[in-house]
């Protein structure tokens, strides 16, 4: 009665609900880590097929496939590098969605518990993305953690989440964890890092999901340098 009269338009048993908390989940991406492991590396398709299934390579290889009868020995450059991801909040990080809705994804033998982790772009000068990758969230753990104790563990069909006070570092030799860039004109470009690109789990702020970064592209180099916290 303290908030007057309530009105939930729709039909049927739609409800709306608000919930207030003093604790919230704050994650970000460590800059540095980001910088420094940043690399090239050139691969056959061959070795790419799970990646391929979850729709980790520029479009062209999906063309090679279809097209190509030898598609698998092609090779496809490949810009990796390390997201390491700090909960530095007051609450934990858990997936949105229930462990029971989880995707199980058979190649690579893991649970998806989100649909999109990160999501990795490269913009030209002018704005326009000139490539972009995406990382599902097949593992979410507590890697390393400062003061605290681990309480994430995928191992097993483990809850997934990220602890405050621990990391979830997705290391560069991972499936997914890089942009495909073998279509991509050599030169200097924005790179853009979004963790919880979507917005599917609160946080206590957004302004610091997202790394935006100089990323200069030579025909045998690739370098991030100058990143800054932004939003996804």
């Amino acid at each position: 009665d303290q908030f007057g009269e309530v009105f939930c338009p729709g039909q049927g048993q739609e409800i709306a609900a608000l919930t207030c908390t003093d604790t919230q989940a704050d994650l970000q991406p460590d800059l540095y880590q980001l910088m420094s492991s940043t690399h090239l590396e050139d691969k056959q398709l061959f070795l790419l097929q799970c990646a391929m299934e979850e729709n980790c390579l520029a479009r062209q290889a999906y063309i090679d496939q279809a097209t190509n009868p030898h598609w698998q020995m092609l090779t496809r450059r490949l810009l990796r590098f390390t997201a390491s991801i700090a909960n530095i909040g007051s609450a934990d990080f858990r997936p949105f969605i229930p462990k029971t809705a989880w995707d199980w994804h058979a190649c690579h033998q893991h649970y998806h518990s989100m649909e999109t982790f990160a999501h990795f772009e490269i913009f030209d000068h002018n704005g326009h993305r000139a490539a972009e990758g995406h990382k599902a969230s097949f593992c979410l753990e507590d890697n390393e953690c400062v003061g605290v104790d681990p309480h994430f563990d995928c191992e097993n069909y483990g809850d997934q989440g990220i602890t405050a006070g621990c990391k979830d570092i997705y290391y560069y030799n991972i499936d997914c964890q890089w942009i495909d860039v073998t279509e991509l004109e050599l030169g200097t470009y924005t790179f853009k890092m979004s963790i919880n690109p979507d917005y599917k789990v609160a946080e206590t702020t957004f302004e610091n999901n997202a790394a935006i970064c100089t990323l200069h592209y030579s025909q045998m180099s690739a370098m991030i340098n100058n990143c800054t916290f932004a939003r996804p």
